[in-house]
């Protein structure tokens, strides 16, 4: 296990700024996810982790190699590619091999070495098939046993289930997590798919226009978002506009268009002063819904659109300030006879008041 340091990493494509003087850190063994939307230079860090693409500034180390201007394939790094890549005239073993064909590697050793990255993959019956006579989730499944084949320091991964179905990506979720801890691996994940990384990553890193926006743990990601952007991309969530009227301590009081809300600081680094303008986010499924009034953070209001999902439904909530999404869980408000005037209260943990 290695740990991986960027620092002030910087990459241009002429006049664009892909990267804007990056620092992150990733841990011996972690599973880390590069998320963001599309152009936002997380494809791009991982093209410079693998080589492909050298940075103008900054520095990139495995463990305490330097390794930012080194050839990719000195960088033992396992890459697997958003379109596998397989060699369609090789089987499925001689794909898994190639890289150890490369590397000179006596065949006796490489014969065993194909048949365990098989094997920890589950596709050791599959070994004289062609790509072609694989589905989409075993072709996934012979690019990652490629990768592992070789003993990599570290694993990179671009969108690697973006072309399976909804069934098989979360099938192959679990497994990519069971390999990558099975062998210790370093593994840095690329995907815009939230749901994919909020389900297996140790920790993530938000990206938006070449920079970091947020580093954590799924959880700390998603109840505490340091800003609007990452609020907005993680999840759904309520953005009620307002401002200041308190602070002690982390905890805050503000006023918004649909009342007075005891709330929690995004980002406690940077408080706002009273008065300041600032925005709440509230996530749809934190309210709960009554017939009578809670003693804090309640809005009064009646439930408009509602779509009913079995175990949720999603309401439009309608208040006098503003209208808001609320997921109720066991839906016990889906009856149009039931839906006079509620009450929707909020935790003040579950207030994230953003200033940004």
């Amino acid at each position: 296990m290695i740990s991986i340091q960027v620092k002030q990493l910087t990459k241009q494509f002429g006049p664009v700024v892909a990267l804007h003087g990056l620092d992150l850190t990733i841990n011996p063994g972690e599973l880390f996810f590069l998320l963001g939307p599309s152009g936002c230079g997380k494809t791009t860090l991982l093209r410079c982790l693998a080589g492909f693409s050298i940075p103008e500034q900054g520095q990139i180390l495995f463990g305490d190699e330097d390794v930012t201007r080194l050839e990719p394939h000195k960088r033992n790094t396992g890459m697997m590619f958003q379109s596998y890549a397989l060699w369609p005239h090789m089987t499925v073993a001689g794909n898994v091999a190639f890289g150890l064909e490369e590397r000179k590697v006596p065949e006796a050793e490489r014969r065993r070495r194909v048949a365990e990255a098989l094997a920890s993959v589950r596709m050791e019956q599959y070994a004289d098939r062609k790509p072609n006579q694989l589905s989409g989730g075993q072709q996934q499944r012979v690019a990652l046993a490629r990768a592992l084949v070789i003993r990599p320091r570290c694993l990179l991964l671009d969108e690697p289930l973006s072309n399976l179905d909804a069934k098989l990506r979360l099938e192959m979720r679990a497994e990519i997590r069971r390999v990558c801890k099975e062998f210790q691996l370093t593994t840095v994940y690329v995907t815009h798919d939230q749901k994919e990384a909020l389900s297996i990553a140790d920790r993530m890193a938000i990206l938006d226009a070449g920079q970091i926006l947020q580093v954590g743990t799924p959880r700390e990601v998603y109840k505490r978002p340091a800003c609007r952007t990452v609020a907005n991309f993680i999840g759904e969530t309520d953005f009620l506009p307002g401002s200041v009227l308190g602070l002690t301590g982390g905890n805050v009081t503000v006023e918004t268009a649909a009342g007075r809300f005891e709330g929690v600081l995004g980002d406690p680094a940077r408080p706002p002063a009273v008065g300041a303008s600032i925005t709440v986010s509230i996530r749809p499924e934190c309210w709960e819904l009554s017939p009578a009034p809670g003693t804090r953070n309640v809005v009064k209001g009646r439930i408009g659109e509602c779509i009913y999902l079995g175990e949720v439904a999603q309401y439009e909530f309608i208040t006098g300030g503003t209208n808001l999404k609320i997921f109720e869980r066991n839906p016990r408000f889906v009856d149009g006879a039931t839906r006079g005037e509620l009450y929707a209260t909020v935790e003040p943990e579950d207030v994230v008041v953003l200033t940004i």
